[in-house]
């Protein structure tokens, strides 16, 4: 790990109910937000890669509903 003399700060929005639940699972792992944060970007860093599969998300129900209006109404 680097010393303190070789930190930045990082500054992230993210939902505060995200923060608070993934603050608590951290805690009760034993670790805190920056050790986290740090195993992540270190991970991404030496696999080059991100250690998780990222997809494209589905459109809901709703989203479709709402397409489909769009294009009938174009049609009229």
């Amino acid at each position: 790990m680097e010393s303190i003399h070789n930190t930045t700060n990082l500054n992230v929005r993210v939902d505060a109910t995200l923060k608070q639940e993934s603050h608590m699972l951290f805690k009760n792992l034993g670790l805190n937000m920056s050790t986290v944060i740090n195993m992540f970007l270190t991970k991404c860093v030496k696999t080059p890669s991100i250690p998780f599969k990222i997809e494209e998300s589905k459109p809901s129900k709703e989203l479709k509903k709402d397409e489909e209006a769009r294009q009938v109404c174009s049609q009229a």
